[in-house]
Order: structure tokens, then C-alpha cells, then sequence
């Protein structure tokens, strides 16, 4: 447990943490502070890429181990999991109607390539080695969740709970809808970059080994920065969460995490790369799942899933959850 704790303040006193909080603290603080949209949507994109093509390279050194078709297989099976996961317990701890409740299970469903980033970035800090293929796991991890979500949110068998008139389920899956999800920006750039990364192995690596190392903290303290501002002002602007629903916010993270956990343990990953799969299933999409949503589930309530995704369950992760995980691994495994 003193390692746990040890990781933790570790974490909390990172740059990259630090600078989340000093975002929440400009944001509640209601300074006018702001980074533009263009621009971080630029940083955004440059974290893709590096993670990525550095992830790419290193699955070329290693090849298809079968560490890492276990890894892939598990992020598969959680991320089609955890929308069910989701939808249960926030049935249970709320009044949400369907859609409401299906579009916020699909946020969870997803993951938060940020957070993941983030712990990736806190692995390397802290000395651990997690699988650089974690990468790919990732990007495959981005839309089996949405879909599993929208199939919940199509199977009520009761008008006005996602059911179409006649209570028959609407059907949620379009061709739009497809497209949105598998050519997300954030998907494209991810798999596209470990792909460049895998063709180019270190060759590709001596060339951009300035961009994507030498430049990667200070990029992702911008951005977190960010996101301290974003996370902030979703809290108080129009939401409806209540301390139930924060209080979900941070159950069904830690759920995801023990069922990596017990996945980890099944397949005998190494405990570092469990702390990182324990963090991508308990993590929260806010940029590949909200577009989804918005298409599929508009009478879903936004007010809800993203103050819950973007002002709870991310900075649980950030402060709290990434080296709670790497603990527990390390503990466990």
C-alpha cells in the first residue's frame, strides 16, 4: 500500500498533473484564461501521433508477441463490456432516461486517448516498462463500446425509453453513423501514425526522435492545461449531475479497472502493462464518443454525460486513478 501512495504523490506533483489543476483552479476561478480551439485541437493531434508512431516503432522490435494479442483481446472484450458495466449501475444510482443513459454508457464504453497518454507519460516517469504495443490496444479499444451502447439504447421494449412508437427498438446503427465512429479524427491519426511507426521502425525514429520525445511533456502540460479549463467550465455550466451521479462517475472507473485487473491476472500480463490496461478501461471518452452520440442518440441529455465524463471521471484518473492503478497492478501481478 505504501507504493500505492508513493505513486500517487508522485503523480500529484508531476508538471503535467499540475497543470490540470491549475486549470480547474483558472476555470472555477473564472479567469479569462483560454487556449483556442484550433490550437488545441493541434495539440490534441500531435499527442496521437506521437504515442502512436513511438508505439509503432516499438511493436516493430518486438513483433506480434503473444503478450500483445492477449493485451488486444482483453482491451476487445472491456470495451464492448463496459457500456453494460455503465448502464447498470447508473440505472441504479440515477433516474436517467434511456438515451440518457445509453450515450453515457458509450462514454465509458470508449476511452480517453488523454488519459491514457497521460499514463503512459506517468509509466515512464515512474520507471515502468508497460507494452509500447498499448498503443494499438488503445486505437482498437476507441468504437466497439460506442456500438454496444447504441444496441442498449435500441433494445427497450417501452415508448419513451429509447423504443420507437409501438415499442419496438429503433435502430441505432447507420451507415453515417459507422463512419463517424471508424474515421474519427483521433482513431485515424492513432492507427495511422503506429502504422508509419511500424513501417519505419527506427529508421523513422532517429528522424522525428526530437518531435515526438524531445517535445511530448511540454506539449501534453498544455494540453492538460486544457483540459483543466474544459473540465471546469462543464461543471458549471448547464448540467445535471447530482452527487449520485459524480458518485458513479468515479464507481464505474474503478469497476472497469477491476475487471482489467482480473483479466491481467487470467492472462499473466506483466503488472506494468496492467496498470496501463486497468487505466484504458477505466477511463471515459470525451472526443470519439460525444461526436457518436450526438448522431445516434440525440435525445440523449449532454448535460449529463459530459460534465460526468469530462469534470468527474478524468480528474479521478489524472489525480487519483493512474497510479492507483499502477499500484494495485504492481501489488497484485
Amino acid at each position: 500500500m505504501a507504493d500505492v501512495f508513493t505513486l500517487a504523490l508522485q503523480n500529484l506533483t508531476a508538471p503535467a498533473v499540475l497543470f490540470f489543476a491549475l486549470g480547474v483552479l483558472a476555470g472555477f476561478a473564472r479567469s479569462d484564461l483560454t487556449i483556442p480551439d484550433a490550437f488545441a485541437k493541434g495539440l490534441s493531434i500531435y499527442l496521437l501521433l506521437a504515442i502512436g508512431f513511438k508505439g509503432g516503432v516499438a511493436a516493430q522490435a518486438t513483433g506480434l508477441t503473444p503478450e500483445f494479442m492477449s493485451a488486444l483481446g482483453l482491451g476487445l472484450v472491456l470495451s464492448v463490456a463496459m457500456p453494460f458495466v455503465a448502464f447498470t449501475i447508473l440505472r441504479a444510482m440515477s433516474s436517467l432516461d434511456r438515451p440518457t443513459l445509453a450515450a453515457t454508457a458509450a462514454h465509458y464504453g470508449s476511452i480517453s486517448i488523454v488519459t491514457f497518454v497521460a499514463s503512459m507519460d506517468f509509466a515512464k516517469l515512474a520507471g515502468l516498462q508497460p507494452g509500447a504495443y498499448l498503443s494499438a490496444v488503445a486505437a482498437v479499444m476507441e468504437t466497439p463500446g460506442i456500438i454496444a451502447a447504441l444496441f442498449l439504447a435500441g433494445s427497450a421494449g417501452k415508448p419513451g425509453e429509447g423504443a420507437a412508437p409501438g415499442g419496438k427498438a429503433e435502430p441505432r446503427i447507420s451507415g453515417e453513423l459507422l463512419r463517424e465512429v471508424l474515421l474519427n479524427g483521433s482513431v485515424v491519426v492513432l492507427v495511422g501514425a503506429f502504422a508509419i511507426g511500424l513501417i519505419t521502425g527506427q529508421r523513422g525514429m532517429a528522424r522525428l526522435d526530437l518531435f515526438v520525445n524531445g517535445l511530448f511533456a511540454g506539449v501534453l502540460c498544455l494540453f492538460l492545461l486544457e483540459m483543466g479549463l474544459v473540465a471546469a467550465r462543464r461543471l458549471q455550466g448547464k448540467s445535471r449531475l447530482t452527487l449520485r451521479l459524480a458518485a458513479a462517475g468515479i464507481i464505474v472507473p474503478l469497476c472497469g479497472a477491476a475487471l482489467a485487473l482480473a483479466g491481467a491476472v487470467a492472462l499473466r500480463l506483466d503488472p506494468d502493462t496492467a496498470g496501463v490496461m486497468m487505466t484504458l478501461a477505466a477511463s471515459a471518452s470525451y472526443i470519439a464518443a460525444p461526436a457518436a452520440v450526438r448522431i445516434a442518440l440525440p435525445e440523449g441529455d449532454p448535460g449529463v454525460y459530459l460534465p460526468l465524463a469530462v469534470g468527474v471521471t478524468f480528474p479521478f484518473n489524472i489525480a487519483i486513478g493512474i497510479p492507483l492503478y499502477a499500484g494495485i497492478a504492481q501489488a497484485v501481478l
